[in-house]
Protein backbone atom coordinates (compact mmCIF):
# COMPACT_ATOMS: atom_id res chain seq x y z
CA UNK A 1 0.00 0.00 0.00
CA UNK A 2 1.79 3.33 -1.23
CA UNK A 3 1.74 5.73 0.84
CA UNK A 4 3.08 9.32 -0.99
CA UNK A 5 3.20 12.74 0.43
CA UNK A 6 3.89 15.30 -2.23
CA UNK A 7 4.71 19.10 -1.31
CA UNK A 8 4.91 21.60 -3.74
CA UNK A 9 7.51 23.64 -1.84
CA UNK A 10 9.21 23.62 1.48
CA UNK A 11 9.43 27.09 2.71
CA UNK A 12 6.32 29.22 2.20
CA UNK A 13 6.20 32.98 2.16
CA UNK A 14 6.25 34.16 5.92
CA UNK A 15 7.51 31.10 7.75
CA UNK A 16 10.14 28.54 8.07
CA UNK A 17 11.46 25.74 6.37
CA UNK A 18 8.15 23.18 6.53
CA UNK A 19 6.52 25.31 9.03
CA UNK A 20 3.11 25.40 6.67
CA UNK A 21 2.81 21.68 6.36
CA UNK A 22 4.54 20.54 9.21
CA UNK A 23 0.84 19.43 10.75
CA UNK A 24 0.19 17.78 7.27
CA UNK A 25 3.57 15.90 7.62
CA UNK A 26 3.14 14.95 11.07
CA UNK A 27 -0.27 13.33 10.46
CA UNK A 28 0.93 11.36 6.99
CA UNK A 29 3.87 10.02 9.13
CA UNK A 30 1.94 9.41 12.58
CA UNK A 31 3.26 7.68 15.77
CA UNK A 32 5.00 4.50 14.04
CA UNK A 33 8.01 6.30 12.41
CA UNK A 34 10.62 7.65 14.92
CA UNK A 35 13.62 8.32 11.91
CA UNK A 36 13.17 10.08 8.77
CA UNK A 37 16.07 9.29 5.97
CA UNK A 38 16.60 12.84 3.96
CA UNK A 39 17.70 13.16 0.64
CA UNK A 40 19.61 16.02 0.43
CA UNK A 41 20.54 15.83 -3.33
CA UNK A 42 18.97 18.36 -5.13
CA UNK A 43 21.61 21.00 -3.45
CA UNK A 44 25.44 21.26 -3.17
CA UNK A 45 25.70 21.83 0.46
CA UNK A 46 24.77 18.76 1.63
CA UNK A 47 25.69 18.87 5.27
CA UNK A 48 23.97 22.21 5.35
CA UNK A 49 21.18 20.81 3.61
CA UNK A 50 20.98 17.48 6.03
CA UNK A 51 20.83 20.45 9.07
CA UNK A 52 17.93 22.72 8.09
CA UNK A 53 15.67 19.31 7.38
CA UNK A 54 17.46 18.00 11.14
CA UNK A 55 15.79 21.00 12.70
CA UNK A 56 12.37 21.26 10.59
CA UNK A 57 11.75 17.65 11.00
CA UNK A 58 12.99 17.65 14.74
CA UNK A 59 10.48 20.31 15.46
CA UNK A 60 7.75 18.32 14.61
CA UNK A 61 9.12 15.13 16.61
CA UNK A 62 11.06 13.34 14.04
CA UNK A 63 14.51 12.06 14.03
CA UNK A 64 16.64 12.93 11.03
CA UNK A 65 19.65 10.41 9.51
CA UNK A 66 20.98 11.87 5.80
CA UNK A 67 21.49 9.59 3.10
CA UNK A 68 24.41 11.37 2.48
CA UNK A 69 26.44 10.15 5.68
CA UNK A 70 25.90 6.18 4.99
CA UNK A 71 28.50 4.52 3.58
CA UNK A 72 25.57 2.29 1.84
CA UNK A 73 22.98 4.47 0.56
CA UNK A 74 20.82 1.18 -0.51
CA UNK A 75 21.32 -0.21 2.81
CA UNK A 76 19.82 2.83 4.33
CA UNK A 77 16.97 2.98 2.01
CA UNK A 78 16.24 -0.80 2.45
CA UNK A 79 16.07 0.07 6.63
CA UNK A 80 14.34 3.49 6.65
CA UNK A 81 11.40 4.24 8.47
CA UNK A 82 9.96 6.68 6.38
CA UNK A 83 11.53 8.79 3.04
CA UNK A 84 12.25 12.30 2.81
CA UNK A 85 13.30 14.27 -0.36
CA UNK A 86 14.05 17.38 -0.50
CA UNK A 87 13.69 19.98 -3.08
CA UNK A 88 16.40 22.08 -5.06
CA UNK A 89 17.34 20.85 -8.67
CA UNK A 90 15.68 18.35 -10.26
CA UNK A 91 18.21 17.05 -12.80
CA UNK A 92 20.84 16.85 -9.77
CA UNK A 93 18.99 15.09 -7.87
CA UNK A 94 17.78 12.26 -10.27
CA UNK A 95 21.13 12.26 -11.83
CA UNK A 96 23.00 11.18 -7.97
CA UNK A 97 20.06 8.93 -7.32
CA UNK A 98 21.01 6.94 -10.91
CA UNK A 99 24.63 7.46 -9.78
CA UNK A 100 23.81 5.60 -6.47
CA UNK A 101 21.52 3.34 -8.07
CA UNK A 102 18.65 4.16 -5.67
CA UNK A 103 15.72 4.45 -7.63
CA UNK A 104 14.80 0.68 -7.83
CA UNK A 105 15.36 0.43 -3.84
CA UNK A 106 13.30 3.28 -3.28
CA UNK A 107 10.41 2.15 -5.64
CA UNK A 108 10.19 -1.59 -4.05
CA UNK A 109 9.87 0.10 -0.39
CA UNK A 110 7.67 3.02 -1.64
CA UNK A 111 5.04 -0.11 -2.96
CA UNK A 112 6.02 -1.90 0.45
CA UNK A 113 3.92 0.82 2.36
CA UNK A 114 7.36 2.93 3.46
CA UNK A 115 6.02 5.95 3.64
CA UNK A 116 7.35 8.62 1.27
CA UNK A 117 7.74 12.46 1.07
CA UNK A 118 8.73 15.10 -1.33
CA UNK A 119 8.92 18.76 -1.64
CA UNK A 120 9.64 20.94 -5.13
CA UNK A 121 12.43 18.11 -7.00
CA UNK A 122 11.62 15.57 -4.33
CA UNK A 123 7.79 15.57 -5.75
CA UNK A 124 9.28 16.11 -9.62
CA UNK A 125 11.10 12.48 -8.99
CA UNK A 126 8.32 10.75 -7.43
CA UNK A 127 6.60 11.13 -11.38
CA UNK A 128 6.75 8.87 -14.58
CA UNK A 129 9.39 11.85 -15.65
CA UNK A 130 11.22 15.10 -14.58
CA UNK A 131 9.93 16.67 -18.04
CA UNK A 132 7.43 18.86 -16.24
CA UNK A 133 9.95 19.81 -13.80
CA UNK A 134 10.80 24.15 -13.72
CA UNK A 135 14.57 23.67 -13.47
CA UNK A 136 17.54 24.49 -15.27
CA UNK A 137 19.37 20.97 -16.71
CA UNK A 138 22.73 21.43 -14.86
CA UNK A 139 24.08 18.12 -14.83
CA UNK A 140 22.57 15.23 -17.72
CA UNK A 141 20.92 12.38 -15.92
CA UNK A 142 21.41 9.16 -17.64
CA UNK A 143 17.32 9.28 -18.37
CA UNK A 144 15.03 11.66 -17.40
CA UNK A 145 12.60 8.39 -16.26
CA UNK A 146 11.94 9.29 -12.32
CA UNK A 147 10.63 6.88 -9.46
CA UNK A 148 7.50 6.81 -11.77
CA UNK A 149 5.60 5.83 -8.18
CA UNK A 150 2.59 7.53 -9.32
CA UNK A 151 0.96 7.10 -13.38
CA UNK A 152 1.09 10.96 -13.82
CA UNK A 153 3.26 14.23 -13.90
CA UNK A 154 3.71 17.28 -11.41
CA UNK A 155 4.31 20.54 -11.99
CA UNK A 156 5.06 21.74 -8.23
CA UNK A 157 5.34 25.75 -7.80
CA UNK A 158 2.59 26.35 -10.67
CA UNK A 159 1.65 30.02 -11.10
CA UNK A 160 -1.54 30.72 -12.73
CA UNK A 161 -1.63 33.71 -15.86
CA UNK A 162 -1.69 37.00 -14.79
CA UNK A 163 -3.78 38.97 -17.11
CA UNK A 164 -2.38 42.05 -15.92
CA UNK A 165 1.13 41.33 -16.31
CA UNK A 166 3.65 42.85 -19.09
CA UNK A 167 5.62 39.37 -18.92
CA UNK A 168 5.38 38.61 -22.89
CA UNK A 169 7.47 35.30 -22.26
CA UNK A 170 6.02 31.88 -22.14
CA UNK A 171 3.78 31.06 -18.68
CA UNK A 172 3.58 27.97 -17.02
CA UNK A 173 0.38 26.81 -18.50
CA UNK A 174 2.06 27.52 -21.98
CA UNK A 175 4.88 25.52 -20.96
CA UNK A 176 2.51 22.40 -19.99
CA UNK A 177 0.65 22.96 -23.30
CA UNK A 178 3.95 22.07 -24.97
CA UNK A 179 4.72 19.41 -23.12
CA UNK A 180 1.32 17.72 -24.22
CA UNK A 181 2.69 18.46 -27.67
CA UNK A 182 4.77 15.41 -27.38
CA UNK A 183 3.60 13.61 -24.65
CA UNK A 184 0.45 12.36 -23.27
CA UNK A 185 0.46 11.87 -19.69
CA UNK A 186 -1.59 13.97 -17.64
CA UNK A 187 -0.29 16.93 -15.33
CA UNK A 188 -0.79 18.24 -11.58
CA UNK A 189 0.24 21.78 -11.39
CA UNK A 190 1.29 22.40 -7.60
CA UNK A 191 0.05 25.65 -6.46
CA UNK A 192 2.62 27.11 -3.96
CA UNK A 193 0.98 25.54 -0.42
CA UNK A 194 -0.55 22.70 -2.21
CA UNK A 195 0.38 19.53 -1.62
CA UNK A 196 -0.80 15.87 -2.61
CA UNK A 197 -1.66 12.66 -0.42
CA UNK A 198 -1.85 9.27 -1.79
CA UNK A 199 -2.79 6.05 0.28
CA UNK A 200 -3.16 3.28 -1.29
CA UNK A 201 -5.85 4.11 -4.54
CA UNK A 202 -6.83 7.18 -3.12
CA UNK A 203 -5.48 10.61 -3.79
CA UNK A 204 -6.71 13.78 -1.85
CA UNK A 205 -5.31 17.25 -2.41
CA UNK A 206 -4.55 19.50 0.31
CA UNK A 207 -2.98 22.93 1.54
CA UNK A 208 -3.86 26.35 0.60
CA UNK A 209 -4.23 27.16 -2.89
CA UNK A 210 -5.05 23.88 -4.59
CA UNK A 211 -3.77 22.89 -8.03
CA UNK A 212 -4.69 22.69 -11.83
CA UNK A 213 -5.47 19.31 -13.67
CA UNK A 214 -4.21 19.51 -17.34
CA UNK A 215 -4.49 16.92 -19.91
CA UNK A 216 -3.80 16.51 -23.06
CA UNK A 217 -6.38 18.23 -25.65
CA UNK A 218 -8.78 19.14 -22.87
CA UNK A 219 -9.19 22.26 -21.02
CA UNK A 220 -7.58 22.93 -17.22
CA UNK A 221 -9.66 21.58 -14.76
CA UNK A 222 -8.77 23.95 -11.54
CA UNK A 223 -9.06 21.87 -8.12
CA UNK A 224 -10.05 22.85 -4.55
CA UNK A 225 -7.86 22.07 -1.57
CA UNK A 226 -9.76 19.19 0.01
CA UNK A 227 -11.05 17.57 -3.16
CA UNK A 228 -10.47 13.95 -3.89
CA UNK A 229 -8.53 13.74 -6.99
CA UNK A 230 -8.13 9.63 -6.90
CA UNK A 231 -8.96 9.59 -10.51
CA UNK A 232 -5.65 10.66 -11.59
CA UNK A 233 -4.16 7.13 -10.19
CA UNK A 234 -5.65 5.87 -13.20
CA UNK A 235 -3.34 7.76 -15.20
Amino acid sequence: MRRILLISNSTQHGSGYLEHCAARIRDFLGDSVQRVLFVPYALHDLDGYAAVAREGLGNIGFAVDSIHTSTDPRSAVATADALFIGGGNTFRLLNRLYELDLLTPIRERVAGGMPYIGTSAGSNVACLSIKTTNDMPIVYPPSLDGLQLLPFQLNPHFVDPDPGSQHMGETRETRIREFHEMNGETVLGLREGAMLRVDGNLAQLLGTHGGVVFRRGEERRDVEPGSDVSFLLNG
